[in-house]
């Protein structure tokens, strides 16, 4: 490097661009700056959000997850507007722009949008929380996920099954596992032969003997319906809902043993054939001879 090249570098080297060249740094380590404190608070705003539901038994993980990631996010985007500002963009048209993307991009993914807007309901208004057993739609299982675009089900022979959160939203929810305690609804029919006020007596008894079945609400035994071939038995007995399909078994089975038991007839479908023998009928056959004419 010559005295020229000195001269040139000097000359270049003007008070503006130092002070410009100064300026970029300065916002560059703030940028650095702001970055990393906005990482970390949205971390830590995170971490304390997700630490409620931990803390909390009775609030759902999945809702604090999701709440946490919201709040994580935002911040974060906070962070990039202040960077963006330290550089002199105007944040307007780049929101402008960025609105214009985002319309384009939601006409293209319109059905994984719809199950993105699903699953924020799902979360944000819980129809049914994991491990509930639920039926939406054409599928039935138990809840062993939720995730933004999609539920996943076990049914109760242990098959999994992913259904769009579009379907479950748009459909009518049933959520067994809802409320703690559920009635037992059984239809019961004995022949029209039967001591009624035995029957009565013996599923009233029934009725009282397992100590799953909820003493209040009371259980209700009444004639219902006298029916084509049988005298038909309202039999209701209320249960936790843990002890549902147990308890059902077991009175159904109780049931037919002590019917049994006391000679009580539980009529079941008969078929009556009838022969009747159809006469013969005499034929004749007859022969036709035809000649030339």
């Amino acid at each position: 490097m010559n005295l020229n090249d000195l001269t040139d570098v000097s000359a270049w080297l003007t008070q503006d661009r130092i002070d410009a060249a100064i300026m970029v740094a300065v916002n560059v380590v703030a940028a650095l700056v702001i970055l990393l404190v906005a990482m970390a608070i949205s971390a830590w705003a995170k971490r304390r959000i997700v630490a409620l539901s931990q803390r909390y038994k009775r609030l759902d993980d999945t809702l604090f997850g999701f709440l946490g990631n919201m709040v994580k996010y935002l911040i974060l985007a906070i962070g990039v507007i202040f960077i963006l500002n330290r550089f002199g963009i105007h944040t307007t048209s780049l929101a402008a722009l960025v609105g214009a993307a985002g319309l384009a991009i939601g006409l293209a993914l319109q059905g994984t949008l719809s199950n993105l807007a699903a699953g924020v309901m799902i979360i944000l208004f819980r129809p049914f929380r994991q491990g509930d057993f639920i039926a939406a739609g054409s599928e039935s299982g138990t809840v062993t996920e939720i995730q933004l675009f999609y539920t996943v089900l076990t049914t109760y022979d242990g098959i999994q099954i992913i259904v769009p959160n579009s379907d479950i939203w748009s459909s009518a929810i049933t959520n067994f596992s809802a409320n703690p305690t559920r009635m037992m609804d059984l239809t019961i029919g004995v022949a029209y032969d039967a001591d009624l006020k035995k029957t009565q007596e013996v599923l009233e008894n029934i009725s009282l003997s397992d100590p799953r079945a909820l003493p209040e609400p009371a259980p209700v035994i009444r004639v219902k319906q006298l029916g084509d071939s049988s005298v038909d038995f309202t039999f209701r007995v209320w249960a936790k809902t843990e002890d549902f399909w147990g308890l059902q078994a077991e009175y159904t089975r109780k049931i037919k043993v002590e019917f049994d038991a006391n000679d009580i007839g539980i009529p079941f479908p008969t078929r009556t054939l009838e022969v009747v023998q159809v006469p013969k009928i005499e034929t004749r056959s007859v022969t036709r001879e035809s000649g030339a004419a």
